[in-house]
């Protein structure tokens, strides 16, 4: 049994749409996932916001991690004041954080 041209093309056609839409699914969820919102993060540099002593590698890390939340945490009830505090920008410059104003 021959199989037609005209019937392959479209089949394959469909096989690689599907697969970038598959792809492309599962970067959007790593995206999300490496961006999730979570003010707690920000616990890691309470004591260098609060206090004059340099932050900590894993502070940095974390306030990196939620640098593209930093205006919606500053409306968090729990951990939103501190960044209003001076020492947020201080921290978030020595770790090479672009503080936003928001």
């Amino acid at each position: 049994m021959e199989i037609s041209p005209s019937y392959v093309g479209p089949r394959c056609f469909t096989v690689v749409v599907m697969v970038v839409m598959l792809l492309f699914t599962g970067n959007l969820q790593l995206t999300e996932a490496q961006t999730r919102c979570d003010p707690v993060e920000l616990s890691w540099c309470l004591q260098a916001i609060v206090s004059n002593i340099p932050p900590s590698r894993t502070c940095c890390r974390k306030l990196k991690g939620q640098e593209a939340c930093l205006c919606r945490e500053k409306t968090d009830p729990t951990f939103g004041a501190y960044l209003g505090l001076p020492g947020a920008k201080r921290v978030a410059a020595a770790c090479g954080v672009t503080f936003p104003n928001c």
